[in-house]
């Protein structure tokens, strides 16, 4: 059909737009080979973002697949190949609405993970993990098994195949856009959350918000003031807002993706239940000789206008590249040096025997040591003395440093007090009071 009612140039727009889902293959992988290779204080790899990121790779598949195949669209001179006829469409269609499906998921399950920290300072952890694994893969994949029973996908428009209109709105619109709009509930109640903080700070004057004691135990995030929120949701907010930003994006492709193959459904079921609508087209391709240039005109009113359509191919297409400007870092590209680097600045062990002399000059630990003279022989600054000949016992009380009193100070020095012996205990000994037990074994 769209050989017939849109310009030649049609294919080549929708080629462009396989191309450029190609580059966002390209930064999908990249990402993950990032995720899997680097250390994480180079990445800040978290698995909301690795799985929304294995969901675009998925949907791009769908434009990557035909780019590389090059089917035949045509089943006949009037009907398209579907999945039962055609292998590529099958894998083509499959692979854009599973992506489809998994990606509004994952952006639903990260709006909530926010939502959760920043309006119910909930810490998101395994359970939710668990549930999020769950749901992120389960509901895509029972929505494409729905969907490819119910439905089907087939060739309409471009290379890649997409849903039937046959029960296309119950197994695969509706679904998909009751997920879609929990999620901008959802995102629009945590900015109505963040705003509500922000206005609260801005009329707390009170002094406590600005005093510098230290927290108490009986401070919780329900004593908090609002200053002390605002700045709690302001670290969550510069913490999470690539997050926010790509669920924003995600969001509103899909939306804009779902209302124009919809409305397109319903235009061209129109058409179908009443074939007077398409009786000026038909009369002026009569009248042409088969020619579809001058009748152009009369086709726009049977389908959506090309840019419309265009625009949604390539925003499908760039969600990969969304993905890289936001989640990727530059880190990552520093982290992939380093470790390319590392194979090739790893210092060379080399053998040296055990009864090698260590030159003395040479060693980098005399360097310091060596006077300007090279000739000059390496002497200490002072010399060690000697040590005397017999047992002696250390005189820990021979000298002892004066003490100067600080300017207004109303302290005195007090002899250090001995700490218990770590060993094992012995009783007191019993002696004398002029006995020195310091000079017991002196020799």
């Amino acid at each position: 059909m769209t050989d017939w009612v849109y310009p030649d140039r049609f294919d080549t727009l929708t080629a462009i737009a396989n191309w450029v889902s190609l580059f966002s293959q390209i930064c999908c992988i990249f990402l993950l080979l990032s995720w899997a290779f680097l250390p994480v204080e180079k990445t800040n790899r978290h698995y909301l973002s690795i799985c929304l990121t294995v969901a675009i790779l998925l949907m791009n598949m769908g434009f990557v697949i035909p780019l590389a195949a090059q089917p035949e669209q045509c089943y006949n001179t009037i009907t398209p190949h579907s999945m039962q006829t055609s292998k590529v469409c099958g894998a083509s269609g499959t692979f854009l609405l599973l992506g489809g499906w998994a990606g509004i998921m994952w952006v639903f399950l990260r709006s909530v993970s926010l939502h959760l920290q920043i309006c119910w300072q909930v810490l998101v952890g395994k359970n939710f993990m668990i549930f999020a694994q769950a749901a992120g893969w389960g509901v895509p994949i029972l929505g494409i098994i729905l969907a490819l029973v119910f439905s089907g996908v087939s060739f309409r428009f471009g290379a890649t195949c997409h849903i039937n209109h046959e029960n296309s709105l119950a197994d695969f619109w509706i679904p998909l856009l009751l997920f879609a709009g929990l999620t901008v509930i959802i995102t629009f109640a945590t900015f109505g959350y963040c705003i509500k903080v922000y206005l609260a700070s801005l009329s707390d004057n009170g002094a406590s918000s600005e005093g510098s004691s230290l927290p108490t135990y009986t401070q919780s995030i329900k004593t908090m003031n609002p200053r002390q929120v605002y700045r709690r949701v302001r670290r969550v907010i510069a913490l999470q807002w690539r997050g926010i930003a790509i669920v924003l994006i995600i969001i509103a492709d899909v939306i804009f993706f779902s209302v124009v193959f919809v409305f397109q459904d319903n235009v061209v079921q129109s058409v179908a239940d009443d074939p007077t609508k398409a009786g000026a087209f038909v009369k002026c391709l009569f009248q042409e000789k088969g020619k579809k240039e001058p009748c152009l005109d009369e086709a726009s009113s049977l389908v959506i206008n090309e840019a419309t359509v265009t625009a949604v191919l390539l925003l499908l297409a760039l969600n990969g590249l969304w993905l890289i400007l936001f989640l990727g870092r530059w880190s990552m590209v520093q982290g992939w040096i380093d470790l390319i680097k590392k194979p090739f600045t790893r210092n060379k062990k080399e053998f040296v025997s055990v009864d090698a002399r260590v030159d003395v000059k040479n060693h980098p630990r005399s360097y310091e040591m060596l006077s300007r003279d090279s000739s000059a022989a390496v002497t200490p600054i002072t010399p060690v003395k000697s040590p005397e000949s017999g047992r002696r016992t250390p005189d820990y009380f021979g000298s002892t440093a004066r003490y100067h009193a600080p300017v207004r100070s109303f302290s005195s020095p007090r002899p250090p007090l001995t700490g218990r012996e770590t060993g094992d205990s012995y009783p007191m000994p019993t002696y004398s009071k002029e006995m020195n037990p310091l000079a017991m074994n002196r020799t």
